[in-house]
């Protein structure tokens, strides 16, 4: 009996500790306060505003609205142009929000390095496709597929942008 009783006590204490973490493990995360699934467009207007007054920087990136774990995001360049970049595992969608520069897709990164598990970033690309975009154009950028964005001389482009896991879930 002293055995038995041993053992239920063993029991007992592991699923004191078990129990409270699988009730966390299902509890739903807590979004972040910036994490909106509405924005307007003059609260867009105000992001882009923001964007200007800050030290330049060739990318600056803003949260506009997501869910679980997709993110719009608000990419603001201008100056020089941020790396080149390769996304293995998702497409990207853009939507030029405001401004005009041009996007250069295909060819081969050069100076490539991982940056992450799943994403590649280089100096630039050779021997790619550039395409002139202005407000209101729309473009993505297949998985696997090489591309630099870079503002127009003197002035700046914004853009929306969506990553798309590739393959979508569930096809």
């Amino acid at each position: 009996l002293k055995g038995n009783a041993m053992t239920l006590k063993t029991i007992l204490f592991a699923a004191a500790l078990i129990l409270p973490s699988a009730v966390l493990a299902q509890t739903p995360a807590v979004p972040p306060p910036d994490l909106k699934t509405y924005l307007s467009s003059p609260d867009i207007q105000a992001l882009i505003a923001k964007a200007k007054t800050m030290p330049p920087a060739p990318l600056i990136s803003q949260p506009i609205v997501g869910t679980g774990g997709y993110r719009a995001i608000l990419e603001y360049r201008s100056g020089a142009p941020a790396p080149a970049a390769v996304h293995d595992t998702e497409a990207e969608l853009m939507v030029v929000v405001d401004g005009s520069g041009t996007i250069t897709t295909g060819g081969t990164l050069v100076d490539g390095t991982r940056s992450n598990p799943t994403n590649q970033s280089g100096s630039s690309i050779a021997g790619g496709t550039p395409t002139h975009l202005v407000k209101g154009d729309m473009t993505i950028v297949p998985a696997g597929v090489p591309h630099q964005i870079a503002a127009d001389s003197g002035s700046a482009i914004a853009l929306m942008t969506f990553h798309v896991p590739s393959p979508w879930p569930g096809r």
